[in-house]
């Protein structure tokens, strides 16, 4: 095992470069092998491909000779809080160009971020071209044939009728698992229009999941403060291609699903043709101001000539915030550290279709879920739109990590939907807190429907496998797994904090958010205690968590180690910001704060001095290592930090050391690794991570304990890899700090304080080194021995 004190730095940064020859990097370029290309059709849905841009996100496979496309969109959630498909699109081409191929090959275009089909038979070659405005949910499908061909276009879709959801299949909607009265899923409004098929789904306002949470959770007296993401919304689109007429309805059965299409199809045989699919999702007071925008959107993407070349400028800014590329030169595609390199690309363009988006790229999932059937054993033959974990409930422990990567990738204004997700919702958390305990502050559970409560499955019913434990204190859940578990809202505080830090943006609007997630830590265990010993504080004036949780794992915990880190964080970096973020009151209440939180609790295993979990717990839970937040979100300890040695005992003899084997989903234990210096076990777990999924695309990971793709394990995967790069502590930027020296690499990431770091490493040397601005490269501390 190779650990820091093996990795030596040179402090001097001048004299490391007058003996290196570095030079400057030329601007790169992603490598065309990272393309992903195809040169067979696909089996089925789960063979797709991704595509998309702004807050769109398609599914493309090529099947029985025929294009077929799924079509997400944020913030597609129907009366049940489930995010729903738009539908599939079929098209076909007569004479059949794929009949027969003698080439075919389906492209994902990395550096344009679009999609291109090709196909020749020897009697005719046809080129498809798939792309999605960035700036408008318009998506561009245009066909260019050497011989004339009839093309025909058909919208599916399978909610054609009212469905009752069996008990067994309501995972995909999240709150009613478990539920046993009716659950309806209800049908959408599909037709021709003209020359256009028109779709949409709008929520019924009297058969609301907020409502039933409200009524079920007694929040009624506080109803109006509730945000409601629900009432008038309504999504959908309109399909339409030149010179295209409608040719009636088709029906058939996808896996095993009904389905009816709505076909359009060329008047007469083309060389040419472009078919455009418009959507339109969001809140609206009226079905025609909601078609008001969607034809306005519609003109948008047939009238605007530059739409394509100001989406394919959009995606080049995008690859040149930031990448890593790992041995470029290897041929041998099946090498791991290759396949790191390209898939931390391919993840990153996934991230990158919904940097518009209305909600925050969902972990379980995102925009490219696919038919069920084709993702885990079991009784999942269901529908399109399902996915499991649901839709518009949100759990707090897997979406961190999808956004932690972002600070280091430059994706600043992509981590906005989810910092705007906690905004929204903060009126709904702090009613909450007020209705049940009487005292101020956001109570944000760990899994939290998009408009701010808890969902009703983790609340309980009445009756049925979810039934409320009627000893459960009136505002606690009764699902054992996440009742009293708020801290991840004093990570995601920590998060936005990061992201002032790191990129100077204005945060003005969030503080609300972080003040009152600290304030409800504060008030509320000083009621607890209160309550229990008539003291607010302990006999040492010092808070008590409890009754509390280690993450998901040491249940019922006293003073869990990632609380008190997570307080102690955030309450320090608060501190930190400057006058016209906070008041001289505000930095007074902190620094009263600061000494009312207990110390991080320590144990003694096999002779080392540990962190431990929490003082005390009653039982064990889940997979987790909550003693090592301390080293990852929080930094209390690490490379060149007091007590590293304590962390790497933790790491070798701690109460969770056996968790180290769980590495998929939310598991962070690579992210542990290369904070700690341990350079062989963060390569490996990198590689767990980041090495090809096994499906036909390589960043399709899952489903674990999630969903397919499984975007908070990529998530994962970016950090453990970036942290291996690049680690920062207050002006110091440490790079290399856990990197393999066998693994050539170029990385561009992002420090803080506006700083970007472009380097590359070959042969276990390093040769091209930029800082901007320049003033920060005496901040730079370099690994001699570059993991050796």
């Amino acid at each position: 095992m190779k650990t820091n004190k093996q990795i030596i730095y040179l402090i001097l940064f001048a004299s490391f470069i007058s003996c290196q020859s570095i030079k400057k990097p030329e601007r790169y370029s992603l490598p065309k092998n990272y393309d992903v290309a195809w040169n067979s059709q696909s089996k089925n849905s789960s063979e797709s491909m991704p595509l998309g841009g702004g807050d769109v996100g398609l599914n493309v496979w090529v099947e029985n000779n025929e294009v077929l496309f799924y079509v997400a969109q944020s913030g597609t959630f129907d009366e049940n809080n489930q995010m729903l498909k738009h539908g599939r699109f079929r098209i076909k081409m007569d004479p059949n160009p794929f009949e027969g191929a003698t080439s075919f090959q389906q492209r994902l275009n990395l550096q344009t971020g679009n999609i291109t089909i090709e196909t020749e038979n020897g009697e005719n070659s046809v080129a498809i071209h798939l792309w999605v405005d960035v700036f408008n949910p318009v998506i561009h499908v245009e066909t260019d044939s050497k011989q004339p061909i009839t093309i025909s276009a058909a919208y599916e879709s399978w909610r054609t009728k009212d469905e009752i959801l069996p008990l067994g299949t309501r995972h995909g909607t999240f709150s009613y698992t478990g539920y046993p009265g009716e659950v309806i899923k209800y049908k959408d409004s599909i037709g021709f229009e003209a020359n256009s098929v028109l779709w949409m789904h709008r929520n019924r306002a009297d058969k609301l999941l907020i409502d039933f949470c409200i009524e079920q959770q007694g929040l009624e007296s506080v109803r109006e403060h509730i945000n409601n993401t629900q009432i008038g919304r309504t999504f959908g689109g309109m399909m339409t291609g030149s010179d295209m007429e409608p040719k009636g309805n088709t029906e058939g059965k996808y896996v095993s699903t009904d389905f009816t299409g709505w076909k359009l199809q060329t008047k007469k045989p083309v060389t040419s043709n472009e078919l455009l699919v418009t959507l339109n999702t969001g809140q609206f007071k009226s079905i025609e101001d909601w078609r008001q925008k969607l034809f306005e959107t519609n003109q948008l993407g047939l009238k605007d000539k530059e739409a394509e070349s100001k989406t394919i400028a959009w995606w080049d800014k995008f690859w040149k915030k930031g990448y890593v590329i790992i041995n470029e030169s290897e041929s041998n595609l099946k090498n791991p550290a290759w396949q790191v390199g390209r898939n931390y690309q391919l993840f990153r363009y996934m991230l990158g279709c919904n940097a518009y988006g209305k909600y925050p790229s969902k972990f379980n999932g995102s925009l490219f879920t696919v038919d069920p059937v084709f993702l885990r054993k079991g009784k999942y033959d269901l529908d399109p739109d399902f996915r499991a974990w649901g839709g518009g409930s949100f759990t707090a422990q897997n979406q961190r990590l999808v956004y932690w990567p972002m600070l280091k990738s430059g994706d600043f204004e992509m981590m906005l939907p989810q910092f705007d997700f906690y905004k929204n919702a903060l009126s709904s958390a702090e009613v909450r807190t007020s209705v049940y305990w009487g005292h101020e502050g956001a109570c944000f559970t760990e899994q939290l429907e998009n408009f701010g409560l808890p969902f009703a499955g983790g609340w309980g019913f009445e009756s049925g496998s979810r039934k409320r434990n009627p000893e459960t204190e009136f505002g606690v859940q009764t699902n054992t797994y996440v009742n009293y578990h708020y801290v991840n809202q004093l990570e995601f505080s920590l998060m936005i904090l990061d992201y002032y830090y790191f990129s100077g943006k204005d945060i003005s609007s969030y503080l609300p958010f972080i003040k009152s997630s600290i304030k409800f830590f504060d008030e509320h265990y000083q009621y607890r205690e209160k309550n229990r010993t008539g003291k607010p504080l302990n006999e040492n004036g010092k808070l008590v968590f409890y009754p509390s949780t280690a993450a998901e794992m040491y249940k019922m915990a006293r003073n869990p180690a990632d609380v008190i880190a997570a307080l102690k964080v955030v309450s320090s970096r608060m501190l930190k910001l400057p006058d016209n973020y906070i008041s001289l009151t505000e930095k007074e209440y902190y620094q009263s704060l600061l000494k009312r939180i207990p110390e991080i609790p320590f144990d003694i295993k096999e002779g080392h001095k540990v962190i431990k979990p929490a003082e005390s717990w009653e039982y064990v839970a889940n997979q987790e290592i909550p003693e090592l937040y301390t080293v990852f979100p929080y930094g209390i300890y690490g490379l060149h930090k007091p007590d590293l040695e304590v962390a790497i005992n933790t790491w070798n003899y701690g109460e969770s050391k056996d968790k180290k084997t769980f590495t998929n989903c939310w598991s962070q234990v690579g992210i542990f690794a290369a904070r700690l210096g341990l350079v062989d076990e963060a390569a490996h777990l990198v590689v767990d991570k980041l090495a090809n999924s096994g499906r036909r695309f390589p960043a399709f990971w899952g489903p674990g304990p999630d969903w397919v793709p499984d975007v908070d394990h990529g998530g994962a995967g970016m950090i453990n890899l970036q942290e291996m790069l690049m680690q920062t502590d207050g002006e110091k930027i440490y790079l290399f700090p856990t990197w393999p020296k066998e693994w050539d690499v170029k990385f561009k990431l992002n420090a803080p304080n506006n700083t970007v770091v472009e380097a590359e490493l070959k042969n276990g040397k390093l040769i091209n080194l930029q800082v901007l601005p320049e003033n920060r490269k005496n901040d730079i501390q370099i690994s001699k021995e570059l993991g050796e």
